[in-house]
């Protein structure tokens, strides 16, 4: 029987980036043994991936500066003029609310980029393109978070608060995603419901977010963490831990121990389940991309960022398919990509859990061909420049709507 404190130091562990690296390894493992019934690797093409990531980064990036993967890059799709407007609006701020106000609209962006499905697709207003996926979903989230869609104060339009996500409609929703019969978003109902436990969450939760006069947002995260001097820097596990313990109880559905809710993290049947929590497998997905995503207004500001390295890959299906269209993770039986799976099937869960490993492992051969340490490429860079982008442009390739090789069940809370 484990004590309270045992149970809370299990806890800790399976909301940490190295539980993520330690159960998914396990995954791989059996799949080298040839133990699954899904998946068998091919370690042999892991430096064919390496040099099509290295070309695809070249492509993109040729003077070699890469940002991070985050939102961010997201919100420059389209007119690419939203960012330098928001700079505009915000220059003249203090550095704290300027801080609170680019949390406030990565923390609801990050929350709503669940999988949009194929078929649905933003028009930007000012350029007149249609944007899907990721940076439709993006671009959306901005334009609403400009409009004051997320705000209960219209003399201070650009901030996400309690009162502002609890009068949000799904009506809302769907017409600032321009949802419709002809435009059909996945998991639209997920992502309003998702807005209202985030209010709730809010709420809840005022050493971290606020109460009373000082408004309940998310962006009140940063003052609850920052060091006394953050000229000297903060970790980015500092950040991942504050963003576990914030907002891990909006998950809805999920496995939790000790009355805490765990977030992503999924059953695997064949880990030994000798005690709580041991046949889990965390990835952690949204909530280390909205980490990445609250990292880069940090070095904005010029405060230093330490450990990189310490979050793992992105358990998604852009990185993930990547490693299945260039034949490292192969299919036994051809029906695993030609019918969707739920999160948590066994399917899916080892294709994420596989990737975060095939991810660090790539990492380290691009590293070596580059000549370059994980000081000057780290791994946030290489998702950017990088895996996710070339697990897009292969899809693009190999299927005409540059769809995923394994197809997810979404219900729009999942990667």
């Amino acid at each position: 029987m484990l004590t309270p404190v045992d149970l809370e130091k299990r806890v800790a562990y399976l909301q940490s980036p190295q539980a993520v690296r330690d159960r998914c390894r396990l995954l791989l493992e059996r799949v080298l043994a040839g133990e699954s019934e899904h998946f068998r690797l091919d370690l042999n093409r892991m430096g064919s991936v390496a040099d099509y990531v290295i070309t695809t980064m070249r492509a993109h990036y040729p003077t070699g500066e890469i940002p991070f993967h985050s939102r961010w890059q997201h919100f420059q799709v389209g007119s690419g003029e939203r960012l330098a407007r928001l700079e505009n609006r915000l220059k003249d701020m203090d550095p704290l609310e300027r801080l609170r106000c680019k949390w406030d609209l990565a923390i609801v962006s990050v929350l709503l980029d669940a999988g949009a499905g194929s078929a649905w697709k933003y028009r930007d207003p000012e350029s007149q393109t249609a944007v899907g996926r990721s940076e439709g979903l993006a671009l959306a989230s901005f334009d609403w978070f400009w409009q004051g869609g997320f705000s209960s104060d219209p003399q201070q339009p650009l901030q996400v608060d309690a009162a502002g996500l609890e009068r949000i409609t799904l009506a809302d929703l769907a017409a600032a995603f321009q949802v419709g019969p002809e435009n059909p978003l996945l998991g639209l109902e997920g992502r309003w419901q998702l807005l209202q436990r985030l209010a709730q969450t809010l709420r809840a939760q005022p050493h971290y977010f606020g109460s009373g006069h000082n408004l309940p947002r998310p962006g009140r995260l940063w003052d609850a963490i920052q060091p006394e001097d953050p000229s000297r820097g903060i970790k980015a596990a500092q950040v991942f831990q504050a963003v576990q313990r914030g907002f891990s109880s909006i998950w809805p559905g999920r496995v939790s121990l000790a009355g805490i809710p765990l977030g992503d993290v999924w059953p695997y049947p064949h880990l030994p389940q000798t005690e709580p929590g041991s046949h889990w497998v965390p990835f952690h997905k949204l909530s280390q991309w909205m980490t990445y995503s609250l990292l880069e207004p940090l070095q904005q500001e010029g405060i230093p960022i330490g450990g990189l390295d310490e979050l793992t890959g992105l358990a998604e299906y852009r990185n993930g398919g990547l490693f299945v269209d260039l034949g490292v993770i192969q299919l036994k039986q051809p029906e695993i990509g030609q019918q969707p799976h739920p999160p948590d099937s066994t399917v899916i869960v080892e294709w994420r859990a596989l990737t975060v490993i095939l991810l660090d492992q790539v990492a380290s051969l691009i590293r070596e061909r580059l000549g370059c340490s994980a000081q000057e490429l780290p791994l946030v860079k290489i998702l950017q420049g990088g895996t996710w982008t070339a697990g897009r442009q292969i899809a693009a390739q190999l299927r005409p709507d540059a769809s995923p090789p394994i197809q997810l069940l979404s219900d729009g809370t999942v990667f």
